[in-house]
């Protein structure tokens, strides 16, 4: 007798399901598996199972914390890969066992409701938490690699992590945000020897007569804790647009990584609106002017968008290559 539930399931799976990650199926099992219906807590349990950059970065902690701990009170031993409790306390009856888990269950227990997430606090980098739709963000703007060391979160466990750390004054901004793989992240903290009490102080570096550092607050298009937008003052198309930092320095490659982030979250956002504010917008110039001989007039950094339209000049071919007129068509 044919099941139409079954066989439109099975099309679903074998057919139509077209997957970019391994969610989907263990979704699917994980209901299957519990008569249909199962919590969000055990589909994430699912999840943490296959997780294999998840198990890596729990072998790391197996090695590194309880491991060396247990192996010097003589309670464990290892051999190749495994670990085994000494021969003392591997030979015990039933009953023992079972005691002797009970205990555990309660040590665990009563940690727990002592500390609660804090037990995970080396999860939440730098004593910070990061919220799932602020952590999604990341990842996303990192495309799911380590910001470092560029490998991928399928491969090995990404932590989000405060560059400049929350207990050194660090924001809880995106732009203080950055996506790490565990032992980018384990390194950074070995040896980063910043001074991040000056860094800080640093951000509010502003310039006397510097015409960015002192800017009306009526030209603010929006801003960030770390820059702001302005529309330019001699726009060489409409809404030619003005991304700018806080801080006072010169070029963009004297910016922190915090301002190279906020910069470019505001760039996005005002791609976005300048295409909103006029539809015939079907283009953008990107452009940053370090030194003088490259052009720059205001030595405080600050990136132009520059709308383009169809028409705007008679052969827009090279585009940025233009700063060489003879350059531009090739």
């Amino acid at each position: 007798m044919i099941d139409p539930g079954f066989e439109a399931l099975k099309t679903f799976l074998t057919e139509k399901m077209r997957m970019s990650h391994v969610y989907q199926p263990l979704m699917i099992r994980t209901l299957l598996e519990n008569g249909g219906q199962a919590g969000i807590r055990d589909i994430a349990k699912a999840f943490l199972i296959e997780d294999e950059s998840q198990i890596e970065y729990y072998e790391q902690i197996v090695k590194r914390y309880p491991a060396q701990v247990l192996s010097k009170h003589g309670i464990v031993k290892k051999d190749g890969k495994d670990y085994y409790l000494e021969e003392s306390f591997a030979q015990l009856s039933e009953d023992k066992r079972l005691e002797l888990i009970s205990i555990c269950n309660v040590k665990l227990l009563d940690y727990v409701q002592k500390r609660k997430m804090a037990v995970w606090e080396h999860r939440f980098m730098a004593e910070g938490y990061i919220s799932g739709s602020i952590r999604y963000d990341i990842l996303k703007r990192a495309k799911g690699r380590c910001e470092c060391c560029g490998v991928s979160s399928e491969e090995r466990a990404i932590d989000i992590d405060h560059i400049v750390p929350r207990n050194k004054g660090g924001l809880d901004d995106p732009s203080n945000l950055q996506a790490l793989c565990y032992q980018c992240n384990r390194q950074k903290r070995d040896r980063d020897d910043t001074d991040f009490a000056s860094i800080k102080a640093s951000y509010n570096h502003r310039e006397t007569g510097c015409l960015f550092c002192h800017i009306e607050n009526h030209r603010v298009v929006t801003e960030t804790a770390l820059a702001y937008v302005i529309r330019d003052a001699y726009p060489v198309s409409d809404l030619h647009t003005l991304v700018i930092p806080k801080r006072h320095v010169a070029g963009w490659f004297d910016l922190y990584k915090p301002e190279h982030q906020s910069i470019l979250a505001l760039l996005d956002g005002q791609k976005e609106t300048v295409a909103k504010l006029d539809p015939k917008v079907q283009g953008f110039n990107v452009g940053i002017n370090i030194g003088e001989v490259a052009g720059q007039t205001i030595f405080h950094a600050h990136v132009h968008l520059i709308p383009r339209r169809e028409g705007d000049v008679v052969n827009p071919r090279g585009g940025v290559r233009g700063v060489f007129a003879d350059k531009a068509i090739y």
